[in-house]
């Protein structure tokens, strides 16, 4: 493939701490006490059209709170059940500005929440709970609205995970291609991930896993997917491998879903430029239309200490690296990648070695 413009957005997903370290879900705050922190914050019309409202109009901003809406016999919102905030970027002509447009609201949202006594987390699964309970049970409308596609049937999954979209798009792929990569990221996945790795709780405990979301949401939910336009073939598949953008804005994005949320933005950038690398490769020939769950479940416990996971996820290094030749800032990243790589490193590690070391880690501390 030739060298091609590219264009960055990240979507990040926080979870929250109450100021006593307690970690906080839809169990003891409310959606209301989070919109107010939300309204809070400041709406930039520019933003506009990159970003989709949604039909409750909840995603008015940047920040919006994340969660699992409840509907009334005839479609009307009664609740949203919150799990924390997601912060989006807009759509940027560079991985540094997208990152950097993330680490600032990063922070202007740490400010918000403050007050209200809470402040962001990361870690990738809810720590305390695994499971998030329907209740009451769906209704007749619900369930019309919730069985119409593989994503709503398990949106309920969601609630206990926390995780980026990191997206970009490559000027002139058509339909064809951007299915091509997203087959491609979907075979690969499994030794993507593992540089990502944050959820190493479960159920107020380490879980022998170092991601406890990518062993829950494989199989279920999508590692890739990529947004075509009106008209174009969409590919039928369960989780979805394709969907049809929204808005404009979203022709020919192709999301890579599976990475647990870091601690870093600078992370995220690496990973971008890790991505970018790969879909302009020539040499990789795998392809899958849905995720091996046996696979991730497999690195989410096993990780990069397992030699033949680190060997996997070397290959897409070195294969990444040829492919971004020219491209110094991404080459950069994909060095300081590397160097994580190198040292068998994910979040989850630095996790468990607090957590055993008696710290307090997203709520929780060895007793």
């Amino acid at each position: 493939m030739q060298d091609r413009a590219f264009r960055y957005g990240i979507e990040h997903e926080c979870a929250l701490l109450h100021a006593d370290g307690r970690f906080a879900d839809y169990t003891d705050t409310t959606f209301d006490e989070l919109q107010r922190v939300i309204d809070g914050l400041p709406e930039d019309p520019g933003d506009y059209p990159d970003l989709r409202v949604g039909d409750q109009g909840i995603k008015r901003k940047r920040w919006y709170v994340e969660g699992y809406e409840r509907f009334d016999d005839h479609g009307g919102l009664v609740r949203c059940d919150p799990k924390g905030i997601e912060v989006r970027t807009r759509i940027h002509d560079s991985v540094d500005a997208a990152v950097g447009a993330l680490r600032a609201d990063l922070a202007r949202l740490d400010g918000a929440l403050a007050p209200a006594g809470l402040c962001t987390a990361v870690v990738a699964f809810n720590p305390i709970r695994s499971e998030y309970a329907i209740e009451p049970p769906l209704n007749a409308w619900e369930r019309g609205h919730r069985l119409g596609s593989p994503e709503e049937r398990t949106a309920h999954v969601h609630m206990s995970t926390y995780g980026p979209d990191l997206n970009l798009s490559c000027a002139h792929l058509d339909a064809a291609g951007l299915v091509d990569v997203a087959r491609k990221l979907t075979h690969y996945s499994p030794w993507l991930v593992p540089l990502s790795f944050s959820s190493p709780f479960r159920d107020g405990a380490p879980s022998g896993e170092l991601s406890v979301r990518t062993a829950v949401r494989t199989g279920q939910r999508p590692a890739a997917l990529v947004f075509l336009a009106e008209g174009d073939e969409q590919v039928a598949s369960d989780p979805s491998l394709t969907q049809q953008a929204r808005i404009p804005a979203e022709v020919g994005r192709i999301e890579f879903k599976a990475f647990d949320a870091c601690p870093d933005p600078a992370l995220y950038g690496e990973l971008l430029s890790l991505l970018t690398g790969l879909v302009l490769d020539e040499t990789l020939g795998g392809r899958r239309t849905t995720p091996d769950a046996a696979a991730h479940r497999h690195v989410a416990r096993a990780g990069l200490a397992d030699d033949e996971v680190h060997a996997g996820t070397g290959a897409l290094l070195d294969a990444a690296e040829i492919a971004l030749a020219g491209r110094a800032a991404d080459l950069a990243r994909l060095d300081a990648l590397r160097e994580r790589w190198t040292r068998r490193e994910c979040p989850a590690v630095a996790m468990l070695a607090a957590y055993e070391a008696g710290e307090p880690v997203v709520g929780l501390r060895r007793a």
